[in-house]
């Protein structure tokens, strides 16, 4: 099989790691009058559509997002990935603890698959460079080789964890293969701390990921209530022991990608703000 045009001078891959792609739409020239300006101080100031492609030889299944799929090509099959009434009942539990969809359908033959553009970052990571795992914020999976594993990892301070408003459970890969994330912030601009037997303390969700082993916790600045009035800080996560965690820059508060919204009353299909 052959595909012509899928990139040209308005579309190009900006990375590339194993069997997966990033498209980057680097100029939309599908707008209207409407739309035409926004389009174009967004496009300048880099907030643009990118778009997974997957191709497959035969030899792997890739797992994606529900709902993700925007078109594939060749002799390619789609299964729901579920073995049976208990499969759906473990993935209907993650889904329900973690944000995600309960179903992930898997995709196997030999072709081509391409996942609905995001004005969000597509960030590829190898999975099994993370030793005993990566454990990533809620909504920010995309898609995955079927060799890296998931599973449900739990604060560690069940109590502070509800204080300080933040969800008890989180999505942890581990594994080998390559996994695709939808970040926010570009992979460059993220801040990568490496711990070693020691702490980081964070005000706010800023982390976006970090190694499974690190103990997480959502603790009290100072070590009295009063104390932790005083200062003007509450409550603050805690990573703790050995490994990796990356960190946004800024807090994503009003995510400038809900701006395009206004693009459109009702967005078109192929357009995952």
């Amino acid at each position: 099989m052959r595909i012509v045009n899928l990139e040209n001078q308005d579309r190009k891959v900006i990375t590339e790691a194993g069997h997966f792609k990033v498209l980057e739409y680097l100029k939309d020239v599908s707008v209207s009058p409407d739309t035409a300006s926004t389009e174009y101080f967004m496009c300048e100031m880099g907030v643009r559509r990118r778009q997974l492609i997957v191709e497959l030889d035969g030899s792997n299944r890739v797992v994606t997002q529900a709902g993700s799929m925007q078109w594939f090509a060749g002799s390619v099959n789609a299964a729901t990935g579920i073995k049976g009434i208990g499969g759906l009942m473990s993935n209907m539990v993650k889904g329900a603890v973690t944000n995600e969809s309960a179903v992930k359908p898997e995709y196997e033959g030999k072709g081509f698959l391409a996942l609905e553009p995001t004005y969000k970052f597509i960030i590829l990571v190898d999975i099994g460079e993370w030793g005993s795992g990566m454990t990533i914020e809620d909504g920010m999976f995309l898609a995955c080789d079927s060799t890296v594993q998931n599973k449900v990892v739990s604060r560690s301070n069940v109590s502070s964890a509800l204080l300080g408003k933040e969800g008890l459970f989180n999505l942890s890969l581990y594994g080998n293969g390559i996994a695709a994330l939808e970040s926010n912030v570009p992979r460059d601009e993220l801040i990568e701390i490496e711990l070693n037997d020691e702490e980081l303390k964070i005000d706010g969700n800023m982390a976006m990921c970090w190694t499974t082993g690190l103990s997480f916790t959502v603790e009290r600045t100072t070590k009295t209530l009063i104390g932790s009035a005083l200062s003007g800080e509450g409550l603050v996560n805690v990573y703790r022991g050995t490994g990796r965690v990356l960190m946004s820059p800024v807090a994503m508060t009003g995510s400038l990608y809900d701006a395009t919204n206004s693009l459109s009353a009702k967005p078109e299909k192929g357009r995952r703000l």
